[in-house]
């Protein structure tokens, strides 16, 4: 036998024609011309006899395909069977687009079909074509389709509708379900139906651990099948003789909720399963009106639409949470039985769909996540950029591609760091300014914005450390005074004087260096962690402000680092440490990634304890505050040199609870 096979580059398309291939003859293919190096290199990957493929030149918008002339007589009384599979399947498409596809497309293949004098012209349709009808949809049902709002249902049905009343042609019509990938191998050639979710799935495994319980949604039942089970199935019913005129669903007589779809998923990608799951149904009794207007509402369509944008799921994907529809499918179970052609249980197979996603087709390989592809040309600028975290910031900054600007008070040091990167090739400049006095703020924002038209990414950096206890402190008010005139308004001040330009633009990056200290609440900080705490609080509510206008807030509350400010305190040669160049590639993570927060886990912890248990984490923190002691210079013991070496306690307590300041 020979067959003609319309979108045999596509999904089930390819699988079609490689089990076509098995048996005897020829398989004439419609290709695009542009298309044609795409059909080889399916060919060769599948392994196909490309000898025994005829390309046919074509095009679905045109009659008969565009096959005309000699093509058209060489087809003519030579093809036995025509496999129409070319469509447009994605909810995303637009209305026209489908429209030509689907329906235009379907139209001109039967003429093609007539003209070539098949035997048999085989549509392949899709439970698509009963649109949201409530309740069992059987095979001989058509018209009784309901909800057919959505352009991809509508031109579905349409085309169906087409076959049925004016294929000149004997036909069969075929409605898979959604098809996913294939069962053996996972394979799939683009996101879709169930994969929406697949990100969202992800997100979860990396927030929570696998065995907290998660809230989620019972809705509606959904069909899925593996596109292997789909091309078998139209293979062996296209072959048997005596069904001509029918309809076969080829579906999963048991569909699974949706809720027990995105657990069987959660399962295979290790993320948190919904242990309850809310049965979508219990707001039937709302109102549409009501369901109408609230989802109306700007704040509800905001939060909305930024879900569904984060997580990449298309909004038309909604309507099927609570989908209506049951397929019976008696006719195509009768058609293949004796075949062993049949739906796989989802649970065997769900691990080779999800890892075949997250090896080949998660949205987050494709994204460009180098430190050049988010800098390259643009403006970062870096307070305490002549040393320690700034400096090693900096190198990398600028060995990225960006033009850096670095900050500090000390001229000669920050000159000499600026010559240095900008002999190894950065686009380098250096401005002196003390960022404890406001004027001197002003003045550097005014000059960076004239000389560079402002900032796209700023990385608040420089800062001052006090330890000192607060019994120590009672005659020190200045300390707090001058903690907090660097590390917080000095900080504020830049930020406040280039968030015009960056709300402007609606877009930009702050980048402000807090503590661990933050976090764990370190004794003996309190000056210093006070100064990074309103720091943080500011970000956090300038966040919630600036989001919409493309401005992001990063907090990177940084555990113990090895730079100049801590040399004082010798005990901290014997504790665990970061090295500068360690802490810049948290810098540089906050700057790709755009987090709200970076903290090391303990720090996370230690501030969740404080939470729960706050009178244990008091005795914890008052056990660190006596095993430590002040140094000789927060004494005021002038010139006096540290006492003995830190102890084996001093040592082992550091050592568990690293990075934490003591």
């Amino acid at each position: 036998m020979n067959y003609f096979v319309t979108g045999a580059s596509g999904f089930i398309g390819r699988f079609l024609v490689d089990r076509l291939l098995q048996r005897k003859g020829t398989v004439h293919v419609l290709v695009r011309r542009g298309s044609k190096k795409k059909l080889d290199e399916i060919g060769a990957r599948m392994g196909w006899d490309m000898r025994r493929i005829k390309v046919v030149y074509g095009d679905l918008a045109k009659p008969r395909l565009g096959v005309v002339g000699a093509a058209l007589k060489a087809l003519t009384g030579k093809v036995d069977h025509f496999f129409h599979l070319a469509a447009i399947y994605d909810l995303k498409a637009d209305a026209e687009s489908q429209r030509v596809a689907n329906v235009e497309g379907t139209r001109h293949a039967m003429e093609l079909a007539a003209a070539i004098k098949v035997k048999c012209f085989h549509h392949t349709s899709s439970i698509a074509a009963a649109g949201l009808y409530p309740g069992v949809f059987r095979e001989d049902m058509f018209e009784e389709a309901e909800g057919l709002d959505d352009p991809y249902l509508r031109t579905k049905h349409d085309s169906e509708g087409l076959v049925r009343k004016e294929c000149p042609v004997p036909f069969r019509i075929y409605r898979p379900g959604i098809v996913v990938g294939h069962s053996k191998t996972g394979e799939i050639d683009k996101i879709d139906g169930p994969y929406y979710f697949f990100t969202l799935i992800k997100r979860m495994r990396q927030a929570m651990p696998q065995w907290m319980p998660m809230l989620g949604i019972e809705g509606g039942r959904i069909n899925m099948v593996p596109v292997d089970f789909v091309a078998d199935a139209i293979d062996h019913i296209a072959h048997k003789r005596g069904l001509d005129g029918q309809c076969f669903h080829l579906v999963d007589p048991e569909p699974m909720r949706i809720g027990e779809i995105l657990n069987t998923f959660c399962h295979a990608g290790h993320a948190p399963e919904m242990t309850l799951r809310l049965d979508a149904r219990m707001f039937a009794f709302v109102p549409p009106t009501v369901k109408g207007a609230v989802g109306a509402l700007p704040p509800v369509k905001r939060m909305l639409g930024m879900f569904l944008r984060d997580f990449r799921i298309p909004r038309q994907a909604l309507s099927f949470v609570s989908y209506p529809t049951r397929f019976d499918s008696r006719d195509a179970e009768r058609a293949l039985k004796g075949s062993g052609i049949e739906v796989p249980r989802l649970d065997t197979y769900a691990w080779r769909l999800w890892d075949y996603w997250e090896r080949n087709l998660d949205p987050d390989l494709f994204v460009d996540r180098s430190l050049r592809g988010r800098i390259e040309g643009k403006v970062v600028l870096i307070t305490g950029g002549s040393s320690g975290i700034g400096r090693a910031t900096a190198e990398k900054v600028a060995a990225a591609g960006a033009v850096t600007v670095i900050v500090a008070r000390g001229e000669e040091e920050l000159f000499k760091t600026r010559d240095e990167l900008k002999a190894a090739g950065g686009d380098v400049h250096a401005y002196t300014a003390d960022l404890a006095d406001m004027a001197s703020c002003d003045s550097l924002v005014h000059t960076v914005v004239k000389n560079h038209g402002g900032v796209d990414v700023l990385v608040n950096n420089a800062g001052r450390s006090i330890r000192r206890s607060i019994e120590l402190s009672y005659d020190r008010f200045h300390d707090f005074e001058r903690t907090m005139q660097l590390n917080y308004f000095g900080a504020l001040r830049l930020i406040m004087g280039f968030l015009p330009h960056m709300t402007e633009q609606r877009r930009g990056h702050i980048i402000n260096i807090s503590s661990i200290g933050v976090l764990a609440s370190s004794p003996r900080f309190s000056a210093y962690v006070a100064s990074k705490a309103a720091l943080d609080a500011f970000s956090r509510c300038a966040q919630g402000e600036l989001s919409g206008k493309g401005i992001a807030f990063t907090t990177i509350n940084m555990p113990l680092v090895a730079t100049p400010m801590i040399a004082p305190t010798k005990m901290y040669e014997s504790v665990p440490t970061l090295t500068p160049e360690e802490a810049a590639g948290l810098v540089v993570k906050g700057i790709i990634e755009r987090p709200t927060r970076i903290a090391t886990r303990l720090g996370i912890f230690a501030s969740l304890v404080h939470a729960l248990a706050p009178k244990a984490y008091e005795v914890v923190m008052n056990t660190a505050f006596e095993l430590f002691p002040d140094s000789a210079a927060a004494k005021g013991m002038k010139g006096a040199r540290e006492g003995d070496k830190p102890t084996s306690e001093q040592i082992a307590f550091a050592a568990v609870m690293r990075g934490v300041h003591w």
